[in-house]
């Protein structure tokens, strides 16, 4: 097994480099396919969802609900099947 650290990807350049974390759709101990809707957050000019850019299984969550987050930090981990 191996662990892959999901970051907060780029916004585009109308976004900035910050957004704020509205709430996980799963936890700690869940299993999570690729492409699966994983965390929503909002800047200021809108609303977006973070898919998972991974399958496996959710190690931690490093952020929190209301917590601002810059592009390129870590959302959570994921162990990932070799």
């Amino acid at each position: 097994m191996s662990t892959f650290q999901v970051k907060l990807p780029s916004l585009g350049d109308d976004a900035g480099d910050k957004a704020t974390v509205t709430f996980f759709f799963r936890g700690v101990g869940e299993e999570i396919k690729k492409g699966d809707d994983f965390v929503e957050m909002f800047t200021e000019k809108t609303a977006f969802t973070v898919p998972s850019p991974v399958a496996g299984k959710i190690l931690s969550i490093e952020v929190g609900e209301n917590d601002v987050v810059k592009v390129g930090d870590v959302l959570a981990v994921i162990d990932v099947p070799d």
